[in-house]
């Protein structure tokens, strides 16, 4: 090793500097390029992995942030799973803290709160394409079974939009009368059920039918009308209306 204060020319001249690693070309100005790029063509010219990048530069002002997107996107699939996923499994993955998971949170409550606005004051069944966005956004990548009902007025505009109750991975407890109960507070005059299955496959099971048969009785006594029931996927949707269960 040399002494300190004997160093070569060359190193006394240039020192630490000259060691220091250059950053690689691709990765100089590639968040400008990146940002053009959704200016320029959108959403639709970006794969989920830069789309990931561009929320992920809110958080993380500096460096290369491609690989914690992979590493996002190879534990929980695709975009809209990063966003919906639990904060817990999120701070799970190596390098997301709180102000990254901050970050995704807010896109999550926006592609909501722009899905909502869609089919609020609307007429239902004449924006049913709307409506299908809507619980899609809020419902086909959460990790647990949620049941939801839409309440409806005379004219089947949204009145409300209430979540009835949580469950685990492959199971969600519903009492009809609970559900009636509340249709009854709202004066709402028909219904929607909405729950979804973390599995992916939107196939109803038994006990959702025999459900779903239950809570259409109990509100055909109040002269309340029950629509449709949507079981929710990140497979795609099925509706008992359409499959003739109700």
């Amino acid at each position: 090793m040399w002494p300190m204060d004997q160093l070569p020319l060359q190193f006394s001249e240039a020192p630490l500097r000259a060691l220091v690693k250059r950053q690689p070309s691709y990765i100089a100005g590639h968040r400008e390029r990146l940002r053009d790029r959704f200016v320029t063509g959108g959403a639709a010219a970006l794969p989920d992995y830069e789309l990931l990048e561009l929320v992920l530069f809110r958080a993380v002002r500096r460096g290369d942030v491609k690989p914690m997107a992979r590493h996002l996107l190879d534990r929980f699939g695709d975009f809209a799973s990063v966003l919906s996923a639990p904060r817990g499994q999120l701070v799970e993955v190596d390098g997301i803290g709180d102000a990254i998971v901050t970050e995704l949170k807010i896109v999550e409550a926006a592609a909501h709160r722009l899905a909502q606005k869609r089919v609020l004051s609307r007429p239902v069944i004449s924006s049913w394409d709307a409506l299908v966005d809507y619980v899609r956004t809020a419902m086909a990548h959460s990790a647990i079974e949620t049941f939801r009902t839409l309440y409806l007025d005379t004219r089947n505009t949204l009145i409300a939009d209430e979540e009835v109750a949580r469950g685990t991975v492959d199971h969600v407890p519903v009492y009809p009368r609970e559900v009636i109960k509340r249709a009854l507070e709202l004066n709402a005059s028909a219904l929607i059920l909405v729950h979804n299955h973390p599995s992916g496959d939107p196939t109803p099971s038994e006990a959702d039918i025999v459900m779903t048969r239950a809570i259409a009785e109990a509100a055909q006594v109040f002269s309340i009308t029950l629509h449709d029931h949507l079981i929710i996927g990140s497979g795609g949707e099925r509706s008992f209306r359409a499959d003739g269960l109700i």
